[in-house]
Order: structure tokens, then sequence, then C-alpha cells
């Protein structure tokens, strides 16, 4: 695996940092901005919605570069908000802050998945993409504890501080360790780039990736209140727990990673099986502390650990260009929304065990979507495995047309 994609994960490390630093410091920001606790819960769904729907926009503007010096734009961005976070005088500059950090770690998130693609050979994409997302899952298991510990010692200004030292060390790290490479091939203006999305079966395999994350996300957002209030596990444990199962995610990605490539649908099939299995089980043995804390790890396991096979499922649907990763990263951030706001809603009128319930029926929800694919014959395109020819894959397959896209061919 080339040394650039674990840079570019550390890039993505940092980000993820910056996404959940508020959700580990409500009470110490809401204190020093003067405002309430639900109010600083509003950034991390403007930072969200910011991702969803300014970072697609941003990647555009971005699409003449080359995706290198692109990241190094968007270092620069990423710092600017931390900044501005850690020095916001009031309530309305840190929602200033929580949109530009939003929308530049969305557009960076496109851009160093599509690089990763360019640096390595088709056949080992996959995984690829699960070392740089390991960034993500190393940001919820490691950067949002150190995170919060920095914030609750020194402040929580003190917090953002870190970040944007970790911003600057990503940034140098990147200017030496990823080499330079021109715009992926077939790329070209907005209007070309659009030409992906008129292609039906690249809208649902993003639907497919908003219901996977819908469904974890519905469960992990309130796994605090279910597990202190319902299985009875005091607040000094959950902490314990949360590490727990962010490395679940970590040893669920490298998984999926070494399996996405060939077997991209059956990994996904299984996962989403596993995930309503789980999910379903946590709700109803949710009193039973170590079936709950099983079924807890197994949702870690298997659910947002499918990003590596979503990403090479949508890569072959279309393209693996800037602007497709970070339509299909925005559709991913929307089953955060989904699955928290429907969690939410769920909690309050029927109970905490609700959103394990619906985030269950989220993942059957997903499962038929990939229904259409299940059905194609074999080797037609949605088939799962790399195309062969005389038992390889072809080195020349690398950057094929954009479409139309056959089994295993990737962009």
């Amino acid at each position: 695996m080339p040394r650039a994609v674990h840079v570019l994960a550390f890039g993505i490390f940092a980000m993820v940092t910056s996404e959940f630093v508020v959700a580990g410091l409500m009470p110490q920001m809401a204190e020093g901005l003067g405002v309430t606790v639900p109010q600083i819960g509003y950034l991390i769904t403007v930072f969200a919605l910011s991702m969803a729907l300014g970072g697609p926009l941003l990647s555009v503007a971005l699409l003449r570069l080359p995706p290198k010096t692109a990241l190094m734009v968007l270092f620069p961005l990423f710092l600017a908000g931390n900044v501005l976070a850690a020095t916001a005088s009031g309530y309305p500059a840190m929602l200033a802050a929580r949109v530009i950090t939003g929308v530049a770690s969305q557009a960076f998130f496109g851009v160093a998945i599509s690089l990763g693609a360019q640096l390595t050979r088709p056949e080992i994409r996959g995984r690829a993409v699960a070392v740089i997302l390991n960034g993500l899952m190393l940001g919820t298991l490691l950067g949002l504890p150190l995170a919060t510990l920095t914030g609750e010692r020194y402040g929580w200004r003190a917090a953002f501080w870190a970040i944007s030292a970790l911003t600057v060390a990503a940034a140098l790290c990147t200017a030496a360790g990823v080499r330079r490479t021109g715009r992926p091939e077939g790329s070209g203006t907005f209007r070309s780039e659009l030409t992906a999305f008129r292609a039906p079966r690249l809208w649902l395999t993003l639907l497919t990736s908003t219901m996977v994350i819908g469904a974890t996300f519905s469960a992990f957002s309130y796994l605090n209140p279910i597990l202190t209030r319902v299985t009875g596990f005091s607040t000094g444990t959950v902490p314990l727990l949360l590490l727990a199962y962010g490395a679940a995610t970590v040893i669920g990605n490298t998984v999926v990673g070494r399996l996405a490539d060939r077997h991209t649908l059956p990994v996904l099939l299984v996962g989403l099986s596993l995930n309503a299995v789980f999910l379903a089980g946590f709700a109803l043995l949710a009193r039973f502390d170590v079936w709950a804390v099983l079924c807890m790890l197994g949702v870690g396991l298997v659910g947002v650990t499918m990003n590596p096979a979503l990403v090479t499922r949508v890569q072959r649907a279309a393209n693996a260009r800037p602007l497709v990763n970070t339509v299909h990263t925005s559709f991913i951030t929307l089953g955060v929304v989904l699955g928290s706001a429907l969690g939410g809603l769920g909690l309050d009128r029927f109970g905490l065990r609700a959103p394990l319930w619906l985030g269950a029926g989220l993942a059957v929800t997903g499962l038929l979507t990939l229904v259409p694919d299940l059905l194609r014959p074999t080797g037609s395109p949605g088939a799962s495995g790399p195309k062969r020819s005389g038992g390889a894959t072809s080195a020349n397959s690398e950057h094929p047309a954009p479409a139309p896209l056959h089994a295993g061919q990737t962009s």
C-alpha cells in the first residue's frame, strides 16, 4: 500500500476529530458562549448539513485542480475554520466556523478518496479506501476522547487549537508524502462530471449508503442514555464501552476493506443483514448487560465499517472522481442526519429502545435497495467481483471510460 494512502488517512483523522469535538464539550461550550446546551447541539447539525450541501459545491469549484493541489487549498480553509472556532467571541462566529469546517472537510473526503484511487492498482482500491477511512474510525476511537480530555483540562478553546495544530501537521505530511498527480482521466467540466448522475443505478447505490449509515447512527447517537437508563451501566463505564465500540469499527473496517474489491455485494448483503439482527437483538435484550454489549459491538463491526464496500460499489456504478465521491459522502452524511433525527423522534414518542428498532428497519430498507443488483445476471453491471481476463485483473482497467461500466471495472 503506498505511503501516501496512510498520509491521506491522517488528514481524514484531523477532519473527523473536528467534526465530533463539540459532542464531548457541550456543557463547557454552552457556558463559554453564553448559550444553552441544545444550541450547542445545533452546531453538530450545522456541521453535517454544511458537509452534505456545501461539500459538493466546493468540489465543483476545485474540479480543474490536480487532487494534491486541491487538498493543499482545503487545508488552509479547514484551518481557518478551526482558528475561528478557537477564537469565537459569540455563537454566530461559532456557527460560521462550523459551516466553514463542514464544507471543507466534506470536499476533502471526496478528493482524498479519489486521489487514493489514482495512487493504487484497481484490484486493491477497496483496501486503499479502508486505510483512508481508518482515519474516520480512529477519529472516533482516539480523536474524540483526546480532544474532549484536552478541552476538559485546558478549556474548550484549547481543543480547537489542538485540532488546528493537528491540521497543520497533516498538511505538512501531505505536502511531503503525497506525490503530485494530474487530474483523473476523464474529468472535465462541471457539465461533463454531471453525466455520471444520469444513471438510475448510481442513485440506488447512493440510497443504500444512506440507509447503512442511517441504521447505525440511529442507535449510535443514543448509546449513552440506552446503556445507562435501560441496561443500567454507570456513566463512568460508558466511555470504556464506547472505546470498545470504536475498536470494533477499526477491526470491521479493516476486514471489509480486504473483501470489498472482490466481494462487494456479498459483503453489503451480509453486513446489512447482521446489522439488522444486532440492532433488533439490542432492542430486545437491552436490559441484559452482557447481551447488550455484544449486540453493541456487533453493530460496531458491521455498521459504518461497510464504507469501503459502499465506496467501491458507487465507483463501479459511476467513476472514482472527486465529484462523485463528494456527493457520495454527502449521502453518507445524510444518513447520519436521518438516523439521529428519526431516532430522536422515536425516542420521544416510544422510549429509549425505539432508535434501535428504527435502526433495524433502516437496515432492512437498505437490504431492499440491493435487490436490483442481486437480480442482475453475473457479468452484467452490478456484479461484485473484479472482471478477470486470463485469471487476472487487467492493469489497463485503471481508468476506463465513464460508461458503461461492467462487473469489476472502476474508474
